[in-house]
């Protein structure tokens, strides 16, 4: 993973230096970028952090709206992208920003940029964590590490034993239980996160009414003319480890409880996770067959005029926790840089 992201930055540094982002604007076919966010914190990530690079700080955030400003950027809404694609190519492309989950920061420090900026946003909620029901076990796991020496958890052939002492161990350990988890099928992954987290105390429904927005909360985001609410499952599970009826009950009762609780039925869904690993061609046909506008993914890219034949498979370019230098903003802007980075950048 290390090496991974010193790849990246290597890649950013070039180009950087090369001037990429304008070049890839004069020649690239690509017409804007979305972005994906999920949580925009005062502080930068801890030197142990591995889920660092789902927060950005509100400073960076609004840099980044401030440089699109200055380059006529424009940032519009899911709906206004999906038209842009249908539509000649304009001088400059566009920024779609969303947000995953839910977090109660992106009521307290995402919104007030936003407000600033004038900036449309699509927040993709997953309808079982505003009622404390989640489990953002990824979250979990960081924060057992954190703590512990030492962690144990049953892998595939009994009992694993990780030293967790020194920030290396700690990566070492959550690179391990996280992919071990990650290939799981769900209920297997549940039964286990579950037995971790016992063993080490730690208190799964606390852990995300403390993180996540309550549904008071939710519906005062919801009620902003900036907002656009989207579905994002019920419980966050990876659709592609579903059987087919379960996959699409997640999807239709989020649907269902948005609706109920917002007033309003979302239109625009985000696949949890969102990676080859999570979602692909039977997700994408479902999600189109319920009628949704668009379905965004987490694979890297940008969009262009073949996207709108397949508006349920939309590429989206994370705006990285762990790359929050200046000198990276029109890089995140550039569609075409991100679809051909793909490879390291996902």
């Amino acid at each position: 993973m290390a090496l991974k992201y010193t790849l990246i930055r290597a890649a950013f540094e070039a180009l950087w230096l090369a001037n990429a982002p304008r070049l890839f604007e004069q020649f690239s076919d690509a017409r804007g970028v979305i972005w994906t966010l999920h949580r925009v914190l005062p502080q930068p990530p801890k030197a142990f952090a591995p889920n660092g690079i789902l927060q950005v700080q509100p400073e960076f955030l609004a840099y980044c709206l401030e440089r699109l400003a200055d380059r006529k950027i424009p940032v519009v809404n899911l709906d206004e992208a999906l038209d842009r694609l249908t539509m000649p190519r304009a001088k400059s492309t566009f920024v779609v920003l969303t947000f995953d989950d839910g977090y109660k920061d992106n009521l307290s420090h995402a919104l007030p940029v936003l407000e600033a900026a004038r900036t449309p946003f699509t927040l993709y909620v997953p309808t079982a964590f505003p009622s404390g029901g989640g489990q953002l076990w990824w979250q979990a796991i960081e924060d057992i590490i954190g703590k512990a020496g030492e962690v144990r958890f049953q892998g595939s052939s009994g009992t694993v034993v990780l030293p967790s002492r020194s920030t290396k161990e700690k990566h070492t350990a959550f690179n391990q239980l996280y992919w071990h988890m990650r290939k799981m099928p769900e209920t297997e992954r549940l039964a286990l996160l579950a037995e971790f987290t016992a063993n080490y105390g730690y208190d799964l429904s606390a852990q995300c009414r403390a993180e996540i927005m309550d549904w008071d909360e939710i519906k005062q985001v919801a009620n902003h003319p900036l907002a656009t609410i989207g579905a994002h499952t019920v419980n966050h599970y990876e659709l592609a480890k579903l059987p087919l009826d379960q996959a699409r009950a997640e999807i239709v009762e989020s649907v269902t409880a948005l609706e109920q609780r917002l007033g309003q039925r979302p239109k625009h869904f985000s696949y949890p996770l969102g990676g080859p690993l999570s979602c692909g061609e039977r997700e994408f046909e479902l999600v189109a067959q319920l009628g949704f506008t668009s379905g965004v993914t987490t694979r890297p890219g940008g969009l262009y005029p073949h996207h709108r034949k397949t508006p349920a498979a939309l590429p989206r370019v994370s705006l990285n926790g762990l790359f929050q230098q200046k000198r990276y903003a029109d890089i995140f802007a550039s569609g075409g840089l991100f679809t051909q980075l793909g490879r390291i950048s996902g």
